[in-house]
């Protein structure tokens, strides 16, 4: 019987043209386990190296990408700072898959319709590889934060909630 080929996301098809190394994990998901302690129990990993990608909009930018711990909560001020716009709120949930080609819980930093600024939390750089989503519910993709700021054209930043 032949195998069945695995559905490549626009994500993992960017990294690897880049030839990027990385870490593909599948898990079974539902709505009430998408959060980062299911998924972080469900791979086996730290769940504080499991981030989360969230859009914003800025004033002054438009959509604005932001990598954080999935157990912390974005700093909308910090953001519109680091972005340099004077007020951001997040992205409509409704507007999400238009906007970047994503969908909740399923949205990866890399590989939307188009490159938004992409802020990356400082906290990555305490790990040799985070985990984000690699564009589709239950598919995670383990990578070198650098990695993620050079396919993003990224920053790194302190854009957490203390």
């Amino acid at each position: 019987m032949a195998k069945k080929k695995k559905h490549k996301t626009n994500a993992m098809r960017i990294v690897e043209q880049r030839s990027v190394k990385y870490k593909e994990y599948e898990f079974p998901w539902t709505e009430e386990h998408l959060g980062t302690d299911s998924v972080s129990q469900l791979l086996g990993v730290d769940e504080n190296r499991i981030f989360k990608t969230l859009v914003a909009i800025g004033n002054k930018t438009g959509p604005i990408v932001a990598v954080i711990p999935g157990t912390k909560a974005l700093d909308l001020k910090k953001l519109a700072k680091v972005s340099g716009n004077k007020k951001v709120e997040m992205l409509h949930l409704r507007d999400l898959e238009d906007t970047t080609g994503y969908i909740r819980g399923g949205c990866s930093p890399i590989g939307m319709k188009k490159l938004f600024p992409t802020y990356l939390s400082d906290e990555s750089e305490r790990y040799e590889e985070i985990i984000v989503s690699a564009g589709q519910r239950g598919l995670q993709m383990e990578l070198r934060p650098q990695d993620i700021v050079q396919l993003t054209k990224g920053k790194v930043a302190d854009i957490t909630a203390v």
